[in-house]
């Protein structure tokens, strides 16, 4: 029974580990579920590669300032080349199931970052390059909002293309 034990440990614990941790998945396959739940996640991929917050901790707002309204959120994730996406708008409304085209950060617009090595804006959506954002959940009672994107920037610094697709988010927000 003694040589027995130590077997049955090292069998239970190889069987305990899963496959299911997502150290293994790949693409697609690593974003969070297109939920409408105020989950808190954030995710896309750039280049092919995973960028997910599941953190519930970013910033997401939709407030009326002054009669204008204003959106944001923020994913934000450690690596090398880019921190954290930014998708936001200045004195435009949410509509809900309406594609609307990420542009330069200007009035009237919304717009999208890459942000490099640093937490400010470095790759941005242009008129001549928009992205795609849809909001296909939009709750003020419950403070909801959820939706798709995609868009391409530039580094600025070294010219690499990045390409932000299948990306989604589903947050609670501040007013």
């Amino acid at each position: 029974m003694k040589t027995l034990t130590p077997f049955l440990l090292a069998l239970f614990l190889l069987t305990a580990c899963s496959s299911d941790d997502n150290d293994d998945c790949q693409g697609v396959d690593c974003l969070p579920e297109a939920t409408q739940t105020g989950a808190g996640t954030f995710g896309c991929l750039v280049n092919g590669e995973p960028f997910v917050d599941n953190s519930g901790n970013f910033n997401c707002f939709y407030q009326l300032v002054d009669g204008e309204y204003f959106f944001g959120i923020t994913g934000e994730i450690n690596r090398n080349d880019y921190v954290q996406i930014d998708i936001g708008s200045i004195n435009s409304e949410i509509q809900l199931d309406e594609e609307v085209e990420l542009k330069e950060r200007e009035d009237g617009n919304f717009y999208a970052w890459l942000s490099f090595d640093c937490i400010c804006p470095q790759g941005k959506t242009t008129t001549s390059q928009p992205g795609r954002l849809t909001i296909t959940k939009f709750d003020t009672s419950e403070s909801i909002v959820s939706g798709k994107f995609e868009f391409t920037v530039t580094d600025p610094t070294t010219g690499q293309i990045y390409e932000i697709t299948e990306g989604r988010f589903d947050s609670f927000f501040t007013q």
